[in-house]
């Protein structure tokens, strides 16, 4: 049966090379289903775009094919089996560059095709046999030695030498790209406006940690050690990246803030920054936000806020509970950062309340490792399934089909957690799984918001030690209270705002100007037509890691695991337009 299986993959690949090799879109497009999904990481397409059914496909390969010129696609691996579909590895080679691709093959037609290029030829990066020799043997007459050069670069580096990326933000995001076009020889700079890389997460509330594993949250290059905890802290999150950016030896001005950036008629941009109290002018060809997924604070406007004597804030300001100790403290908001500040001033004795005024969907972190995540797990990697392996699986259902895919492990959840969510439910706490029952994964995806996964609190919610409000809003605040539309009054000392954040095209708005936001559009999301994601589809996320309708304009964020994996392809965009290689877009459905 394998050599069977492993025959009939050889047989769709040498039919699909030749077909390809021909030229001809129609035969091409003949080699899939006639709902077959195409998803390409910019080995085509020097986009990240998905193409659905037969017509969009051949639609593509008319614009690509002859350009691209793919070649030697060759199967990688062992095949393996699923029900009634066959699952493969293959390698193939563009006229500019190597790529790899993951296969789904139904009935002798591919129902999914992910292509994704994986390095630029004559430019690869410089690793195992072919590594740098970091120092030349040998007596040299003034040696200029590692240090003198990187000290050579902070004194010019944006001051006499522009950098061909300038990055925005210090973050997962921002250090993961930076590494990348490190290794590719790309001159970038990083602007932080905090003290120092990592400063983020550190700033952030004293309780926070990652609610991924560990395996999910690897960076670029270094993983964490094999003793480092399943969920990290959040300022042992800050030092890791501190620690990476000075490893990887990326170049960055911390202290800095952007003061405005202007798109340059000819091409590139010039940004004005303060650097620690001094003006900069810094003249990149391109310009990549790396500020996070999310924009501005969100504030909700409630009759009487500017009366209320006591402590209100933004979820954003908050640090710790340690002072609030036998106090009245509300919290508005039922997602992730409201349950966790809620827990937080629980641990320190305080009377805390959390308003929840919308379904939120609730997802036990150990459920979601051990059900949602397999992929990224020590028995995964026991398996030697890597994590780029495990990025590369991931990328391979496009999102069309996540919902579909990922349902049977919602329910499974459900069921072995159908004591948990009885007991939430009882308290009144309004549940959600997704307006079509698919889960957090496409609600992350859709809208970036909505979900707790639990760490702790909810069982505190169960158990009445947080006090819970729902259905209801806030009618107004009073100077010692929070008044409900249901009419109850709750003494306050403390209100904390856990409501969210604006959209991340909110930072090119404030950074560049509001035609430039206007003209990129949105900035994350699928185009579902569910809540917070308005339709029309687009297959893939907004404007994330590819090309925008501003030139030279950028956006790189996501979680760690995004962060992680799309950098590579972001990265390589980038080196091919710094290195004059022809780099000719083909849209998706987003235009």
């Amino acid at each position: 049966m394998n050599a069977e299986v492993r025959q009939g993959v050889a047989d769709w690949l040498a039919r699909f090379g030749a077909a390809t090799a021909s030229g001809d879109p129609e035969a091409v497009a003949a080699c899939f289903a006639k709902d077959g999904y195409w998803r390409d990481l910019a080995a085509f397409t020097w986009n990240i775009a998905t193409f659905e059914g037969q017509a969009a496909i051949r639609e593509m390969l008319g614009a690509c094919l002859a350009r691209t010129a793919p070649s030697g696609w060759s199967l990688l691996g062992t095949p393996e089996v699923s029900g009634d579909t066959v699952q493969a590895w293959a390698t193939f080679e563009t006229a500019t560059g190597r790529g790899k691709a993951h296969l789904r093959l139904k009935d002798g037609r591919c129902t999914t095709l992910l292509t994704a290029l994986m390095e630029l030829k004559g430019h690869e990066e410089k690793a195992g046999f072919t590594r740098e020799n970091g120092v030349e043997h040998g007596a040299q007459p003034r040696r200029v030695t590692w240090l003198q050069k990187r000290r050579h670069i902070a004194e010019t580096l944006g001051i006499t030498e522009q950098p061909f990326c300038l990055v925005i933000g210090a973050g997962q995001g921002g250090l993961a790209l930076a590494a990348r076009l490190k290794r590719l020889g790309v001159p970038t700079l990083v602007i932080e406006k905090l003290e120092r890389p990592g400063d983020a997460w550190r700033t952030r509330y004293d309780s926070l940690c990652l609610h991924d594993p560990v395996w999910y949250d690897h960076m670029p290059y270094l993983p964490f050690p094999d003793h480092w905890p399943v969920y990290t802290p959040k300022d042992k999150m800050a030092d890791w990246l501190e620690c990476y950016a000075r490893l990887m030896e990326l170049d960055i001005w911390t202290s800095t803030t952007c003061l405005g950036a202007t798109p340059e008629p000819g091409g590139g941009w010039t940004v004005e920054v303060d650097r620690a109290g001094t003006r900069h002018v810094l003249k990149p060809a391109h310009l990549i936000l790396a500020t996070g997924m999310s924009g501005m604070p969100k504030l909700p406007d409630f009759p009487g806020m500017d009366s209320f004597s006591g402590t209100q804030m933004h979820s954003s300001a908050w640090r710790s509970g340690r002072d609030w100790q036998g106090r009245d403290c509300v919290v508005v908001g039922s997602n992730n950062s409201a349950h966790d500040i809620a827990a937080d001033l629980w641990e320190h004795g305080a009377r805390v309340t959390m308003l929840q005024r919308s379904p939120t969907l609730v997802i036990r972190a150990d459920t979601i490792a051990r059900i949602g995540r397999t992929l990224y797990s020590e028995k995964s990697v026991q398996a030697g399934i890597d994590v780029d392996t495990a990025d590369l699986l991931t990328a391979s259902v496009p999102y069309a089909m996540i919902a579909d895919f990922v349902r049977p492990s919602v329910e499974r959840m459900r069921a072995e957690d159908a004591d948990f969510y009885r007991d939430l439910a009882e308290t009144g706490f309004m549940l959600s799984f997704g307006e079509d029952e698919s889960g957090i994964g496409p609600m992350y995806l859709r809208r970036g918001s909505g979900y707790y996964i639990d760490v702790g609190a909810s069982q505190l919610v169960i158990d009445g030690e947080i006090a819970l409000r729902t259905g209801v809003n806030v009618a107004r605040m009073e100077p010692d209270a929070v008044v409900l539309d249901s009419g109850e009054r709750l003494p306050a000392e403390l209100v904390v705002h856990a409501t969210g954040y604006g959209p991340m095209d909110e930072w090119a708005e404030l950074l560049i100007s509001p035609e430039v936001a206007a003209r990129v559009g949105r900035v994350w999301g699928l185009g579902s037509g569910t809540h917070m994601d308005p339709g029309p589809w687009e297959g893939e996320l907004r404007n994330m890691w590819k090309p925008t309708r501003q030139p030279g304009l950028w956006f790189q964020g996501g979680n760690l695991a995004q962060a992680r994996h799309y950098s590579r392809y972001l990265a390589l965009q980038l080196k091919a337009r710094f290195e004059g290689i022809p780099t000719p877009v083909h849209a998706g459905p987003e235009g």
